[in-house]
């Protein structure tokens, strides 16, 4: 079983900057994968960025070049920076780890971007 506790969504304005954390009860290096997704209000749950345990990245289209996301091995975690945000990125978003086939989520981290 692999926790997953997600902090830093809030509220800011259009342009500003957040960085999300998802912190794991385990050693992610032996997690194969980490994401963050996230889902808007009567939308579906949709992948926002990937890590794999080899450090290879992948990003939805609609984040590319304002999303980086980032781990660090000795803390267990894993992060969202995100820059440039605009209204539209407002959802939960949602820490999400594989291991050996099984899936495991976070409780969700609210962030709204105001116009």
């Amino acid at each position: 079983q692999v926790h997953l506790v997600e902090s830093g969504g809030g509220l800011v304005q259009a342009g500003g900057s957040l960085r999300l954390s998802c912190a794991a009860s385990e050693n992610i290096f032996s997690i194969d994968a980490m994401a963050w997704y996230r889902q808007a209000p009567g939308k579906q749950r949709d992948l926002v960025a990937e890590i794999t345990r080899l450090g290879s990245t992948n990003y939805a289209d609609s984040v590319k070049g304002r999303f980086t996301i980032s781990r660090d091995i000795a803390k267990n975690t894993v992060y969202l920076r995100m820059n440039s945000l605009k209204p539209e990125d407002t959802a939960v978003y949602y820490c999400y780890a594989l291991r050996v086939g099984d899936d495991y989520w976070g409780q969700g981290t609210q962030v709204t971007v105001s116009s």
